[in-house]
């Protein structure tokens, strides 16, 4: 049986994936199918006599239609095959046979025209995480000794590869389950390819204007223009089907005219015609289309059909997409000089890498920037985002010698754990500045291409600080940090100084200083009004020098009598001479000034940022100063809790969804059989629905014990208490059952059940909850009031370190409980730590739940005891970062 698609009954869609080549090019994968078979003696034809033999370990210059239908007909369980493909053709075949129960043997056959592109390295790994998750631990593989692109393929896949030769043939054999270094090396290969992708979109030899029009108000015929004007080193084509000649160059019909070859396109033709550009250009071998037309997803359903055609076109024929209904593309490197944008002008170069969505985000952005006298490496403009993302220009500024800081104006998030660990890397040796307005999808604009969510803000908020990212809210905020760390050394701490001539202004700065969480370790100090640049100079010294200070802030209101530039002079000369940061409040005066920059005597440029107001210098002091914090700190290492057993989890999952396919709440003998793998052990309770039973419970359960109801009406219900504790004996389990019976059975809340009493301690709330956006979100809090009214929740999104774990327990207000509040005891911070390891990963291995609460959780000086459990299980989301590289 085959589905309206023609593909085979089973066929495991899910494994379907776009993936960028070691070149920046795409491929897709897919599993193979019967339909394959015509397909596959192609490939086979056009592979040379060399690469047959080492497939094959023989001269099968043809195969036979039975061994062709053999190989494409799979039950996608104990044989699996996949194949890449390039505007529908096969590039490369890889495929693994279950030998045992937990042995499998692999084999790949990659064409000749696409050798050394990585299509072997992607296709063993998704290989690798499909067989693990049937059960497979270990490959096999058997290759001649001269393949040694082959062999390469699995020692440099990060794997333990046991090599035995015999009877002239290689034996491969090695472990399958992720290791730290088999990770390392996918997103290491993930980097680079999505870097260099980004490279074709940033240095093109040439490039092509699709609808270059000789009509001046065209979109076509600015972005030429702009081109043209901003000396772009490469070849520029014009593409126009009615015109000769457009801006003094040959107009082409057609892109596949052009006789050298295009690298960018830039398409600026009615949507409606945009899908024919597109299979033009895959024809002439363009590696990146930027599609700055509008009229798709943005413009309603038509339109979004066919902006998924475009995705879809562009991808099978190995191409990126950067649009549509983007502003355009930057590039201010000397050896480019790329102007394919609507900005009439070429910002001024600098040192700042600018992404903005939208096309009228863009136009403010760049215009902002201008006026800080902020110069700028390279700006892009995604538009829709149907393909290229903001993560891929992180990749790309990563490594990007000419960016040292990174602003992303973001509208839409479509992949925010990728997001997460790839700002995280980047964060980690650049500052990088986000303007996101919130995450609802109320705020996500048309056209985007992005999942609605569940989570509160907070918890997108946790995850950029657990990426090291700064975060504002507009704009204007964004380059005032960016003014800062792009031009000053980052803070050492948070010991401010203040130096200015008016003690008003003095005075609202360090109130900004102290609001925002920064020490006044100097000052304010307040000079005459009309002091001269000396005696700035004098009091800067002084605050420089102050051992206990690591930021100077400078406030200046300028007097009738006295000229600024003489203390614009001092407070530079006063910074060349440190590597502590300087602001400078300069009321009317904001961003990047000649005033205010200089060549210090080792050669480095020295520009102090300066500031209207002084609570946007100290608002962007904190944000750099919180930064500096984080980028020094030690990020810790991912948690690995022992004495897990992922299988026996995993198998309870399986039969609870084999019975109910829309998933169900577990029963409480379900949870402990879930949690038990992972750990985590959950108290006991016996449901009692009389008051002889509930002595029964007790005395086998043994005093003091604990009646409580667990009607759904209690649940997070401060004011009505369904609770009676530390009962010793059977008349006062007896008192307490009567008295919570008689109050509660008319709100028909009288179920009950008697659980031990625990030792006393704190009560937390430890829970996790998958979100269709973000994957697994785990939250903590201290249980009642705190959880239910205050909502002083800490988020996190796993996969956790040690120190994400640290993090997320000390991030709630009411965190000095934990730590011995008022006398008491502090508790087992270490079993705590450890309980909120093991969920992480549990909801980080199992998608398949939905959400797991624990409450409460007593921690206390000996430990923790998880007392309450709930989960929810529901069918497998398909999550945006999976452990194999796909573009989503």
């Amino acid at each position: 049986m085959t589905d309206a698609g023609g593909r085979p009954a089973g066929y495991p869609a899910q494994w379907e994936a776009d993936v960028v080549l070691r070149d920046g090019s795409v491929a897709h994968l897919r599993p193979i199918t019967p339909s394959d078979v015509e397909a596959v003696h192609r490939f086979h034809a056009g592979q040379s006599d060399e690469s047959i033999y080492m497939r094959f370990f023989a001269p099968l210059r043809k195969l036979s239609d039975r061994d062709v239908t053999r190989f494409t007909n799979v039950d996608y369980h104990d044989r699996v095959a996949l194949v890449a493909t390039v505007r529908g053709e096969i590039i490369g075949i890889g495929r693994f046979d279950r030998i045992t129960p937990v042995s499998a043997e692999v084999a790949f056959n990659i064409s000749d025209s696409y050798q050394g592109r990585g299509i072997g390295s992607v296709l063993l790994e998704h290989l690798a995480v499909i067989a693990w998750e049937s059960g497979v631990e270990e490959f096999t593989a058997e290759v001649l000794p001269q393949n040694r692109k082959m062999i390469s393929v699995f020692s440099d896949a990060g794997y333990e590869v046991d090599r035995r030769f015999q009877d002239g043939v290689v034996s491969l054999r090695f472990q399958i389950q992720p290791t730290e270094r088999s990770e390392a090396v996918r997103l290491s290969r993930e980097h680079r390819a999505e870097s260099v992708s980004m490279h074709s979109v940033l240095f093109p030899d040439s490039i092509a204007v699709v609808g270059a029009s000789r009509r001046a108000d065209s979109i076509g015929h600015h972005i030429l223009a702009n081109i043209q004007a901003g000396g772009f080193h490469g070849a520029v084509h014009a593409v126009n089907r009615e015109a000769m000649e457009v801006l003094g160059l040959p107009a082409h019909a057609r892109l596949s005219d052009i006789p050298d070859g295009v690298d960018l396109a830039v398409v600026a033709v009615p949507a409606e015609e945009v899908l024919d550009v597109v299979a033009d250009c895959a024809e002439a071998g363009v590696k990146t289309l930027l599609v700055v037309t509008a009229g798709f997803a943005e413009a309603g359903d038509a339109g979004e059909e066919l902006q998924r055609r475009l995705l879809t076109a562009a991808r099978e024929s190995g191409m990126r997409v950067l649009g549509p209904n983007s502003f355009g593309v930057i590039n201010n490197h000397p050896d480019v000089r790329l102007n394919a944008s609507l900005a009439p002008a070429l910002p001024p170069a600098g040192r700042l890498g600018l992404f903005a969505q939208s096309g009228a985000l863009g136009i403010a952005v760049l215009a902002s920037a201008a006026r800080r006298g902020l110069g700028i490496s390279v700006f892009a403009s995604a538009g829709n985002r149907v393909d290229v993302s903001g993560n891929d220009f992180m990749q790309y500024w990563i490594d990007d010698q000419d960016t040292d800081t990174v602003g992303l104006y973001l509208e839409s998030m479509g992949n925010p754990r990728k997001f997460s660990r790839i700002a995280r890397r980047l964060a980690s040796t650049k500052p990088v500045i986000v303007v996101k307005s919130g995450v609802s999808s109320y705020g996500v604009p048309p056209g985007h291409r992005a999942r609605p969510t569940r989570v509160r803000p907070e918890a997108f908020d946790a995850m950029l600080r657990q990426a090291g990212v700064i975060r504002v809210e507009n704009v204007h905020q964004m380059f005032d940090v960016a003014q800062l760390v792009t031009h000053q050394h980052l803070p050492g701490g948070n010991r401010v100084a203040i130096v200015g001539n008016s003690d008003a202004l003095g005075a609202l700065t360090a109130e900004a200083c102290v609001s925002w969480g920064l020490e006044v370790a100097h000052g304010p100090v307040s000079l005459p009004s009309d002091a001269r640049g000396e005696q700035f100079a004098e009091a800067l010294r002084s605050a420089f020098g102050d051992s206990e200070v690591d930021s100077v802030l400078t406030c200046f209101i300028p007097p009738l009598v006295t000229l600024d530039e003489d203390v614009a002079t001092a407070v530079r000369d006063a910074a060349m001479a440190t590597d502590k940061p300087c602001l400078a409040t300069f009321l009317g005066m904001r961003g990047v000034s000649e005033r205010l920059s200089g060549t210090a005597p080792d050669g480095r440029r020295v520009v102090v940022p300066a500031y209207s107001m002084p609570e946007d210098a100290v608002r962007a002091l904190a944000g750099a100063t919180r930064y500096a914090e984080w980028r020094a700190r030690d990020r810790g290492v991912p948690v690995r809790p022992a004495g897990i057993d992922r299988e026996a989890a995993e198998q309870l999952v399986e039969k609870v969804l084999a019975e109910s396919p829309d998933g169900r709440r577990l029963t409480q003998q379900e949870v402990t059989a879930l949690l038990e793998p992972y750990g985590v052990r959950v108290w006991g309770s016996v449901p009692v629905r009389t008051v002889e039973e509930a002595v029964a419970a007790a005395e086998s359960i043994g005093y003091p014990v604990v009646v409580k109801s667990v009607a759904p009406l209690m649940r997070h219900q401060p004011g009505l208490s369904g609770i009676r504790v530390d009962l010793r004996s059977e008349a006062q389990l007896r008192e307490a059952f009567a008295g919570l019976n008689d109050r509660l059975a008319p709100l028909s809340a009288n179920s009950f059940v008697v659980q031990r009493m625990a030792a006393p301690g704190v009560s937390c709330v430890v829970r996790t909850d998958e979100d269709p956006l973000f994957g697994p979100v785990v939250s903590f809090s201290i249980a009642g009031p705190p959880t239910e009214l205050l909502g002083d929740i800490g988020y996190r999104i796993p996969p956790l370190t040690d120190v994400d774990v640290s993090d997320l327990i000390s991030s709630v207000k009411a965190a000095p409980m934990l730590h011995g509040h008022r006398g008491a005891a502090p508790v087992h911070r270490a079993a705590l730590s450890d309980l909120v390891a093991r969920v992480s990963v549990l909801a980080d291995n199992l998608p398949e739940i939905a959400s797991l609460v624990l409450n409460p959780v007593n921690a206390h000086p000996a430990g923790v005891d998880v007392l309450g459990a709930e989960v929810v299980l529901a069918p497998t989301p398909r999550r945006k970062d999976t452990g194999r590289r796909t573009l989503t």
